[in-house]
């Protein structure tokens, strides 16, 4: 039975359906009764009644896989996709509040972290080129630490959340920077 997304997200904030935890499909759950959500995450639930994916398919994909799949079928940012299981994941109630509501996980700045996320999707080589650059670039200021993308990309995101407070101080946006945004206009721009 295929859903939209609305019909799903309908289901899980009036409890019914709710998804399971830790895991995006139990096998053994769905053989003791095939009829229940219950035994898929958000994810799985998105790619099962939303995208049409048959259990077979869920139960041989991999986490990054199905979070692309899920980023692709909701057309949000991979980060969105990947925020959707941490929240089915480890709170309490539905995850829903990431689609409908990403301010009430995120924060204030839900929409610049959120466009931010966007933007790391469409980076290409040379976009990337230019993030190691600007990595040797900064030089002593970096520090010995071979940190990895992912690691800068949240620090970036931590960024977003307390450019407030940098500017305040007058703390320039070191990861941000990294990414090619001297600044939070700059990210706003993209935002817009």
């Amino acid at each position: 039975m295929t859903q939209t997304i609305e019909e799903l997200i309908a289901r899980w904030n009036s409890g019914d359906g709710k998804p399971y935890k830790g895991l995006l499909f139990d096998r053994s759950a769905y053989d003791a009764n095939p009829d229940s959500p219950a035994c898929m995450c958000a994810q799985g639930q998105v790619l099962h009644y939303v995208a049409g994916w048959d259990v077979e398919r869920l139960a041989l994909i991999k986490q990054s896989e199905a979070d692309k799949a899920v980023a692709e079928q909701l057309g949000i940012s991979l980060g969105h996709a990947i925020l959707l299981r941490q929240v089915n994941d480890k709170v309490d109630g539905a995850p829903a509040i990431v689609l409908t509501h990403p301010e009430k996980v995120l924060g204030e700045h839900a929409q610049l972290l959120l466009a931010f996320f966007r933007y790391l999707d469409s980076m290409d080589g040379v976009a990337w080129q230019k993030y190691f650059a600007a990595w040797a670039a900064a030089g002593d200021a970096a520090g010995d630490a071979a940190w990895d993308a992912a690691g800068d990309a949240a620090r970036a995101a931590n960024e977003i959340q307390g450019h407030k407070i940098l500017a305040d101080k007058g703390k320039p946006l070191f990861f941000l920077g990294l990414f090619g945004f001297k600044t939070i206009e700059a990210l706003l721009a993209v935002a817009a």
